[in-house]
């Protein structure tokens, strides 16, 4: 059985610079404040994926499409076949064919949810124009992006199983080792590389590779840019800002809905245990503000979910509202007791930017 070269360098970059930026990716997901860099990441996973599919269509031999084996009578008797194998594979096996094809498209549409959710939900992103039309529907764009990221990790998991078994049934073949070196023991014609190709794979990785550092280096590039305005409190109401910053945290009033802000002014001398009773003027000024702008009036996530979520909309403490509930569940309770901290309703200490109205993922703080 002689040596064929299978695997060319830009195919054999491509998939684990493909494998790099997946798993890159989850990890940045695992973290709210990391959002920026999983978009970010996410966004360079589409730039390769154009690339695989412009390399599909005019790369070497093995790595085209057209060289795929997509009949499932094929795959029939690959699988019958397996263990005493009738016909050897040099590029994709008929199981491994469907597979990477169902990989790239679930990686495309994964993507492109991804892209819509953050665009739709954070209002970041190239895709922020969408933010204002389908800000109510917003749960659901993040919910389709996570199915498809689901789905991927089962084709990954297929991809692999079928790697470690042609591993154990075929080790001759050298299947594994193919992904590092190139080669397969079999017989077959090698792959050869074309200038155009070269000139290809070098555009599409090294394209990759540069728009991936671009994104991470600079500051509010498109990809990650976001358009949630800060309001500055101070300008916009200061009897808000005087009365109430003085005290607590200035909490947003797009943080609780009308009936919320209506019954907490309503009886100030017991504000939560202690007199924060008004002078009617600013309690009028103040009323007022906080009606005009609360989570009915913002297209924000967190006044969407918080609207979503309430069941009796005059809750007047965040940290009992079923979406604070829900978003806080993972962290201890001794986090809240650090000094930092000292108490569920110090919002600040995390949220960095909560007193300019925003709250976004990007801006929490570690502690």
């Amino acid at each position: 059985m002689k040596r064929v070269y299978v695997w060319t360098l830009p195919t054999r970059l491509f998939h684990w610079l493909f494998v790099s930026l997946i798993l890159g990716a989850w990890i940045a997901s695992l973290e709210d404040r990391w959002l920026s860099l999983h978009a970010a990441i996410g966004s360079a996973v589409g730039v390769l994926l154009v690339f695989r599919i412009v390399w599909g269509i005019m790369g070497p031999k093995y790595s085209r499409f057209g060289d795929f084996t997509l009949r499932f009578d094929a795959l029939k008797e690959y699988l019958l076949s397996l263990f005493n194998p009738t016909r050897h594979y040099v590029g994709h096996n008929p199981a491994a064919s469907f597979v990477m094809i169902a990989m790239l498209a679930t990686v495309a549409l994964a993507t492109i949810s991804g892209m819509l959710a953050y665009g739709i939900q954070e209002n970041r992103g190239i895709l922020a124009f969408l933010h204002a039309g389908y800000f109510s529907d917003m749960k659901w764009f993040g919910e389709i992006h996570e199915f498809f990221v689901n789905l991927l990790w089962v084709l990954i998991a297929a991809h692999v199983m079928g790697v470690l078994s042609d591993r154990v049934l075929h080790k001759s073949d050298r299947t594994l080792n193919s992904i590092i070196d190139g080669h397969k023991n079999m017989e077959g014609e090698s792959a050869v590389l074309s200038l155009t190709q070269k000139m290809v794979a070098i555009i599409g990785i090294g394209g990759t590779i540069v728009f991936l550092i671009y994104t991470l280096s600079v500051p509010n590039n498109p990809i990650t840019l976001g358009y949630n305005e800060k309001v500055d409190y101070a300008k916009a109401n200061p009897a808000f800002v005087n009365e109430c910053g003085s005290c607590h945290t200035l909490y947003p009033p797009t943080l609780l809905a009308r009936e919320s802000w209506t019954k907490l002014m309503g009886d100030l001398s017991n504000h939560f245990g202690d007199d924060a009773s008004l002078d009617p003027a600013d309690h009028k000024t103040i009323l007022a503000y906080l009606l005009a702008h609360s989570a009915e009036s913002s297209q924000q996530e967190m006044s969407v979910k918080m609207m979503q979520s309430l069941q009796n909309r005059d809750m007047i403490a965040f940290t009992q509202t079923p979406f604070w509930k829900r978003t806080h569940r993972d962290i201890p309770a001794e986090v809240f007791k650090r000094d930092s901290v000292k108490s569920r309703a110090n919002c600040k200490a995390c949220h960095s930017d909560v007193e300019q109205g925003t709250i976004e993922d990007n801006a929490i703080k570690a502690i």
